[in-house]
């Protein structure tokens, strides 16, 4: 069998972000003269990039801006959010761990978010990452991001992986949906940004802590998706 790839998320699966994102984000709500955000909002603001974040953060609040105050906008959040980095972003309990875990047993790692790959990089170096992942691809590497198939399936060309030894693991409907679109198992974390339960986008598997991602666990998705195949 090909050398197991492990694909990760970055918010709300690898790393905690929400502190940092609504932070930047309510930033531009104050140059904007508009009311702030908090964290129960995070759940359906996170997943689609700044720029849907900021849209979706004014039209809460019944402030949709013109393509020109949202382009200003985003510059003014990237600005803030990667002068600010790591910031309280953190990974998550038991990450470092099953990373080493998976590395040891001779898996790849890779990430791929629909956060702009530099801010991606970015973070992940900041926090000492970057070297555990084979590849990292964000929302602007493509021409197409998640939920389409070929995010992944570029994020695993890139990591030298084939699809048939691959797994993709996630905390929103965009992570689970792209692992079905390209075929390849998904593994659902509970504790991320999803406005929904994980489980009802019907992911191969739910973890309820990164305790619980190894070896054994990667293999027999693996398998099974072969044997279903």
């Amino acid at each position: 069998m090909s050398q197991p790839l492990v694909i990760f998320d970055l918010d709300g699966t690898l790393v905690d972000t929400a502190p940092d994102l609504i932070d930047s984000l309510n930033h531009v709500m104050d140059i904007n003269g508009h009311p702030h955000v908090t964290f129960d909002d995070v759940t359906w603001l996170v997943g689609q990039g700044a720029r849907v974040m900021i849209e979706r953060a004014w039209s809460m609040h019944g402030h949709p801006g013109s393509p020109e105050q949202l382009e200003t906008a985003l510059e003014a959040f990237l600005e803030h959010y990667a002068s600010q980095m790591p910031g309280q972003s953190k990974p998550y309990p038991g990450l470092i761990s099953a990373l080493d875990r998976l590395q040891t047993a001779g898996m790849a790692l890779a990430v791929c978010t629909n956060k702009t790959e530099r801010l991606a990089r970015q973070l992940l170096e900041s926090l000492g990452l970057t070297s555990r992942f084979a590849a990292i691809t964000g929302g602007d590497t493509f021409a197409v991001r998640k939920p389409h198939a070929d995010h992944i399936l570029g994020t695993i060309e890139r990591a030298g992986g084939e699809a048939r030894a691959a797994v993709m693991i996630g905390d929103s409907v965009n992570d689970i949906l792209a692992a079905q679109n390209a075929e390849i198992p998904a593994i659902g974390v509970p504790f991320g940004y999803s406005d929904k339960p994980v489980e009802s986008f019907s992911p191969d598997v739910v973890i309820a802590h990164f305790d619980e991602l190894d070896e054994a666990l990667v293999t027999r998705l693996v398998a099974e998706r072969g044997t279903a195949s």
